[in-house]
């Protein structure tokens, strides 16, 4: 006698069978490994790509970031609306935020940085008036390590503010440099020491740690990281900078280095209140400006609402979490938890589209 599957158990491989062809579709691109994928969802978990491998997430640890801020303001160790010349010292912000000859840095707060709005340039995209882009210097000179004042500095002597303090919303890596020198004055403790001791342990993330500051685990940094922890390609203008002392060109704006599991972990621990509290999780996912068409941005976090990609996707429920630079995603919301890595500055349409046909399929099966 055969035994047929159950309706569930049917439903199940079907499902598992349509996201396997999304993934594969995805990962027919040339030079690159196939994507790095994790989704659950009510309770079905489904990987493809090389789920074990560390990576590099880029802007994605800007929410680890903004929530260390926040666990600082909840212990009163940090006031959110304190000037920044009362958080930091002068050689810090001095000249950053110079405008007409009138330094207003007195005008910024920790708000300010974790939302974007300081007025401050970013040194990584932003306009520039050195000899040559940010982005052409850390692909060309790949045996340099940046430093967090090098960064800072790059902003000073080549960039210009944007804006006054609070007026517009201006993505910025210069002032999530910025917000880590103010939770390691705040706190006592180096970001790396800070980010171990209060969220990568924590939330059991025992494979994560800050790229050339610190080891899985928290011991120091191997001498030459990225070969050390083997961590996948990540293309930035088609040249990989995995292995290279120039991806060091982040900090707190993205510096950490992680894995699929070890993201969910954090996703799970943030999500359900074990770092941060209610306030706080509120105030991150208060999203007030837009990034892009369909993503808006709230204190370290962004927000998917997919009627601005495409206005046919309008009826999907947002998801919040970040995007990092290279096709990284970490986004979860209506029981869907997606974390993907696509190695590439020049995979960021592909893996949108990917991430939209997945969470399609996993929501459509679990209705």
């Amino acid at each position: 006698m055969t035994t047929q599957p159950s309706p569930t158990a049917s439903r199940d491989l079907q499902l598992y069978a349509d996201l396997q062809r999304i993934a594969e579709r995805a990962g027919r691109r040339h030079g690159l490994p196939p994507p790095q994928i994790l989704l659950r969802a009510h309770g079905i978990e489904f990987s493809s790509g090389d789920r074990d491998r560390a990576f590099h997430p880029a802007s994605v640890g800007k929410m680890m970031t903004a929530t260390l801020a926040l666990q600082l303001a909840e212990q009163r160790a940090l006031d959110l609306d304190a000037p920044l010349p009362r958080v930091l010292p002068r050689t810090e912000w001095r000249g950053l935020f110079l405008r007409d000859g009138v330094d207003l840095a007195t005008e910024v707060t920790t708000r300010h940085l974790m939302q974007h709005t300081s007025g401050v340039a970013d040194y990584f995209e932003g306009r520039s008036r050195a000899p040559e882009p940010y982005l052409r210097q850390i692909t060309r000179d790949l045996d340099h390590r940046w430093t967090p004042s090098e960064l800072l500095d790059y902003t000073r002597e080549w960039q210009r503010p944007v804006g006054r303090p609070g007026e517009r919303f201006e993505y910025s890596d210069t002032g999530y440099v910025l917000l880590a020198r103010v939770i390691e004055e705040a706190g006592g403790a180096t970001l790396g020491t800070q980010l171990h001791e209060r969220i990568l342990g924590p939330a059991g993330m025992d494979r994560s740690c800050l790229m050339f500051h610190t080891a899985p685990g928290g011991g120091p940094s191997p001498e030459r990281p990225g070969a050390a922890l083997d961590i996948a390609p990540i293309l930035i203008g088609g040249i990989d900078l995995s292995r290279a002392e120039s991806l060091s060109c982040d900090y707190g704006g993205g510096g950490v280095v992680t894995t699929l599991d070890d993201l969910l972990r954090f996703d799970d621990a943030w999500r359900g209140g074990a770092l941060v509290g209610a306030e706080s999780l509120s105030y991150m996912a208060d999203v007030q400006n837009r990034f892009r068409p369909g993503i808006h941005y709230g204190a370290g976090l962004m927000q998917l609402r997919y009627g601005g990609f495409f206005p046919l996707f309008a009826g999907m429920p947002p998801m919040t979490g970040h995007l990092g630079v290279t096709g990284v995603h970490l986004f979860a919301g209506d029981g869907v938890q997606l974390v993907m890595n696509f190695n590439d500055t020049r995979e960021m349409r592909r893996s949108f589209a990917t991430h939209i046909s997945l969470v399609r399929r996993a929501r459509r099966a679990l209705r």
